[in-house]
């Protein structure tokens, strides 16, 4: 049994009955979170340009992109569609161990394809936790050496899509593993073509596609290498830490435990996660030391692995306040929070915010509980008169392992949704996210999307 063949008969075999309560929960909380970060992304250019490609294209009426009526198109270029919206607000999803945004080809795939299928909330519930499941395992395996390559994680976003939509095509654990392993083989994407551009979101857009794409060609009998997780020359040797056995943990203990419960993470927040746990904690250093702007000498910043800031330092638009994380320092201490109101322009634009962000600086590692730092940060506020306020925060607000609350889950679609549904629209469709896994069909949710 090579390891893609293990992973897909654990992945295609497995009863929604048997999974935890919890996994479908935060499926659910996947969908809110993916549907309100496409609202916030759906007049981004990037987005509006593949959405107009998709329509212009036309097609079989399977699918219908958010937020744009009930024309219908072919699933795969409809969940492309949803997915490079989501993605293009950088509001959506991570997986802590490898900061793979999962939950957008996940729910952009699963969507489109039970509209396709008529399958129900539960089987598309179910999808979403095996996916997620696939994904980060996968992930975990060439982390971080895939970074280091300079690879994007589009590299291992592509599992779930692949696995979720191989689910609700329902593929036995033969197709399961091509479908697998054509995603292995499937797509690259370079980190720093994402960092200060739109490739960002095209990657996850290429992610969902090509994911549903080797699903498709696996349930024709598409037949592709199985061994290419461990192989010499394959996935993890080439993509991870040079050495091809690192693969082995992708099919080590599985169903012990879930990778949405306990890696999860649900931004509350705009912009990249690694930048969130810092925000909390600048924000607390501030109000511990009822810090005004004009009294700050240095905002100092340690994670572990951290020696400098990644650019842009002053970011000009969303793309780089998504990654600035000077810009996430600076921004926290001033306003005493950070929120989704700092990923708009004027708030991008902020000359106080700028200031500070001249007096932003990289601190030592930290020694102690290194281990505990999971996207974590200490930061410490160094004030004109010399005093110096500090707070740690080691996992972001918002991840399984720290608790979600679908209040906070709430908060952010109703946020990010208003003006783009209606208020009936937006309660009437969280409602049924609530709900999901009673639901028949997707359409009444799908419906309310229009």
């Amino acid at each position: 049994m090579t390891i893609a063949r293990t992973l897909a008969a654990f992945v295609a075999d497995h009863d929604p009955a048997d999974l935890p309560a919890q996994t479908l929960d935060h499926a659910a909380m996947l969908i809110a979170s993916t549907i309100a970060s496409a609202a916030a992304g759906r007049d981004i250019s990037s987005a509006v340009t593949i959405r107009e490609l998709t329509q212009e294209r036309g097609g079989r009426e399977d699918a219908t992109i958010w937020f744009y009526g009930s024309q219908k198109l072919p699933a795969v270029h409809v969940a492309r569609a949803n997915a490079l919206m989501s993605d293009a607000a950088a509001s959506d999803d991570s997986d802590l161990r490898n900061i793979t945004h999962a939950g957008t080809p996940l729910t952009a795939s699963t969507l489109a394809m039970a509209e396709k299928t008529g399958a129900s909330g539960l089987d598309v519930l179910a999808a979403i936790v095996l996916g997620y499941e696939a994904a980060g395992r996968i992930g975990a395996s060439i982390t971080p050496g895939f970074r280091k390559r300079g690879f994007h994680a589009c590299i291992i976003a592509i599992f779930s899509g692949a696995v979720a939509t191989a689910r609700l095509l329902g593929l036995d654990a033969e197709k399961m593993t091509h479908a697998i392993a054509l995603s292995a083989t499937s797509i690259g994407g370079l980190v720093a073509a994402g960092n200060e551009s739109v490739a960002r979101e095209y990657h996850g857009g290429l992610a969902t596609m090509l994911g549903m794409e080797a699903a498709l060609a696996a349930a024709k009998g598409f037949a592709a290498e199985d061994r290419i997780f461990e192989m010499p020359g394959g996935y993890c040797e080439t993509y991870g830490n040079n050495n091809k056995d690192d693969c082995s943990g992708i099919i080590e203990g599985l169903g012990s435990e879930w990778d949405i419960v306990t890696d999860m993470a649900i931004k509350l927040v705009p912009g990249s996660h690694f930048n969130h746990a810092t925000a909390e904690a600048a924000a607390n250093a501030a109000i511990k030391g009822n810090v005004a702007p004009d009294n700050v000498a240095s905002i100092i910043l340690s994670r572990p692995n951290l020696v400098k800031f990644a650019e842009p330092l002053h970011p000009e638009d969303l793309v780089g306040m998504a990654h600035s994380t000077a810009y996430f320092l600076a921004a926290a201490v001033v306003d005493r929070g950070f929120g989704w109101e700092h990923a708009t322009q004027a708030k991008i634009e902020d000359p106080v915010i700028h200031q500070l962000i001249d007096k932003t600086e990289v601190g030592p590692q930290p020694v102690d509980n290194v281990a505990a730092y999971r996207q974590g940060a200490t930061v410490t506020i160094k004030t004109t008169d010399g005093k110096l306020y500090k707070d740690t925060v080691l996992v972001p607000n918002g991840t399984g392992c720290r608790g979600i609350d679908w209040a906070d889950v709430d908060v952010k679609y109703r946020a990010l949704t208003e003006g783009v549904l209606t208020p009936k629209q937006v309660e009437e469709s969280l409602k049924n996210i609530h709900r999901f896994r009673e639901l028949q069909s997707v359409k009444p949710l799908i419906n309310q999307l229009g």
